[in-house]
């Protein structure tokens, strides 16, 4: 009886030691193959455009594809949501954006734990949004339209790329410090949100610097103002909303997550290939171009930052009884 006892303890550790050596080689090979990049939008909008450079950078830095995957819907839950299902091996990512840091005080529901299903890999970067109009708009200024909003309450509408997103909250603050009536119109993607600020079928869109750029650039979209409390040396003339509206301030920003439990190794070498990535002359040159600023560190560092913004918005979420269903 104690041989076969004995035999049965060789033979348990043998398999563990087995699996063991196997999860460390993997580990140590990665990766090998194809990466998902999810981005939780339409194509086309700011968090598109940047996750399409930073997969496009890391796959030279990788040796292997990342492949960008766009999963809209609910406020940037459906997205996110796959990757909270999705394996721990580094192969799935996800570029979370405000909507991370809110989602969790807006949604009384939500299918994962913001706090515990995700590992941090880096913060990317970090900028203002932009208060934008179509180019043929009558609006000049902030007083303007806080003018018209208060002549006719509920007739202007402003667009956002989602409820919950950035452009959502930061359309809720200017209607709260304003005290004045906006109708908000929700979309799945900033792209979609923009083709309707354009045609003039919405009068407001305060969008991701990223995501409206090229179409300021082009002469279809007019800046009226930006949501950083100064002025952004990227939109040069541009005064911040907050000179109309003290106190009015939201900043959007980009960040890499992975499936919880995902190995420190991993995450070391996903945050070592992004620290590189943007380093790239290219990608600074974009990422500046369209009003952000760099802000890549160790995950730590994502994590404090995302809990800061946490702490931030659930004063002014629940103070105005904001809810999405």
């Amino acid at each position: 009886m104690p041989c076969i006892l004995h035999l049965k303890r060789f033979a348990i550790t043998l398999v563990l030691g087995c699996v063991l050596s196997h999860a460390q080689f993997a580990i140590a090979a990665y990766p090998d193959k194809s990466l998902r990049l999810i981005v939780p939008f339409a194509p086309g909008g700011g968090t598109d455009q940047m996750a399409r450079s930073l997969g496009a950078g890391l796959t030279k830095v990788l040796g292997q594809t990342v492949v960008i995957e766009n999963k809209p819907g609910a406020g940037t839950v459906i997205g996110m949501d796959l990757v909270a299902r999705s394996a721990s091996d580094g192969y799935t990512l996800v570029v979370a954006t405000f909507a991370h840091a809110v989602n969790s005080t807006l949604q009384s529901k939500l299918p994962y734990d913001s706090d515990q299903a995700f590992a941090p890999v880096a913060l990317i970067a970090r900028g203002p949004n932009v208060l934008v109009v179509r180019n043929e708009s009558p609006f000049q200024s902030v007083k303007e339209i806080v003018a018209a909003a208060n002549a006719q309450p509920g007739k202007l509408t402003y667009a956002s790329q989602g409820n919950g997103t950035s452009a959502h909250l930061a359309g809720e603050m200017l209607q709260n410090l304003g005290k004045i009536e906006l109708t908000h119109i929700p979309y799945r993607g900033a792209s979609l949100a923009l083709t309707d600020v354009v045609s003039g079928q919405v009068d407001l869109f305060i969008g991701t610097a990223a995501g409206v750029s090229p179409l300021l650039a082009g002469g279809k979209l007019r800046a009226i103002a930006v949501t950083s409390p100064n002025p952004s040396s990227a939109f040069e003339g541009v005064v911040p909303v907050a000179a109309t509206l003290p106190g009015y301030a939201v900043e959007s920003w980009y960040g890499v997550y992975a499936p919880a439990g995902t190995p420190a190794l991993i995450i070391n070498t996903l945050n070592a290939a992004i620290q590189q990535t943007v380093k790239n002359p290219d990608f600074i040159k974009k990422i500046e171009n369209e009003g952000l600023t760099i802000s890549v560190g160790l995950p730590a560092e994502l994590e404090q930052y995302v809990q800061s913004e946490k702490n931030r918005w659930i004063k002014v979420i629940l103070e105005n009884k904001i809810q999405v269903q």
